[in-house]
């Protein structure tokens, strides 16, 4: 199948599949699941990495779509943005009840 023949679905459901990839990038979510609104501070005080490296996880989490930020230092504020996070949600949810449950073979 050439690239141009996949939907624009299939390539969503690709790219949040790609950030959620990492379990540092599971690791943020999970955390700022845990927030009842924006987490403002240094996440790098609470995860294990270095700046350098958690700043790279939080770019591909964004690009994604999957959280939104404000950096205004020395401010930094990031949440889960709802709408992809809902979008995401439902799109796996719909991959995984279409899988067969049946054993093939």
């Amino acid at each position: 199948m050439a690239k141009e023949e996949f939907t624009k679905e299939q390539e969503q459901l690709a790219r949040f599949a790609k950030a959620l990839g990492h379990p540092v990038r599971v690791a943020i979510l999970q955390m700022l699941a845990k927030q009842i609104c924006c987490y403002h501070g240094d996440m790098s005080e609470v995860l294990p990495i270095a700046k350098s490296t958690l700043s790279q996880h939080l770019n591909e989490l964004k690009d994604a779509g999957l959280i939104q930020g404000n950096i205004t230092l020395p401010s930094v504020k990031y949440c889960i943005n709802m709408k992809n996070w809902t979008l995401a949600r439902t799109m796996f949810e719909t991959l995984l009840t279409e899988i067969n449950n049946e054993e093939c073979c």
